[in-house]
């Protein structure tokens, strides 16, 4: 990771900072999926269920400002049968997107879990559909798979492949 980036592995005590970013990340998403806004004029997203079913949660930091988060989840969850990682949520902020950040702090949370991985990307996102092709398939070294699987009226390309570790 540049040394202007860092990636810190969060625990419960780093909550609040997560709880912040998802803010930002819902207020992203809200253009694909029908997410509204509480009467105080935030999300209110609980992030209790990542911590209690024991997802890896990490943290990208420019000097003392969290900038993004990545959830690691198991992927059987969307592949029945398959052991792996799933990246379960994946946000960098807009000021920081397009410098490289968004995937080095990827391919650091990829190398932090060696084996199977798999990455889905709604497929009306271009922006993250483009950015996930781009990053499976460099991270890889094209040796990845995708295929499109429909959840709940929605299309999604599943990206799998395999990390060696660091």
């Amino acid at each position: 990771m540049r040394k202007k980036y860092k990636v810190v592995r969060a625990d419960r005590s780093h909550d609040p900072v997560l709880r912040n970013l998802f803010e930002f990340y819902l207020h992203d998403m809200a253009e694909w999926f029908q997410v509204d806004q509480l009467p105080g004029g935030n999300y209110g997203h609980s992030t209790e269920p990542y911590w209690v079913e024991g997802h890896d949660v990490y943290l990208l930091y420019t000097g003392e400002t969290p900038v993004g988060f990545a959830l690691v989840g198991p992927s059987d969850q969307w592949l029945p049968g398959a052991a792996g990682n799933d990246m379960n949520e994946f946000f960098v902020v807009r000021r920081h997107r397009g410098t490289g950040a968004s995937y080095e702090f990827a391919s650091c949370v990829w190398h932090h879990h060696p084996g199977q991985w798999l990455v889905r990307v709604l497929q009306s996102n271009l922006p993250a559909l483009r950015f996930w092709g781009k990053a499976v398939a460099e991270f890889s070294q094209a040796q990845f798979e995708e295929a499109v699987h429909e959840k709940n009226g929605r299309r999604w390309s599943h990206f799998t492949f395999s990390s060696s570790g660091a």
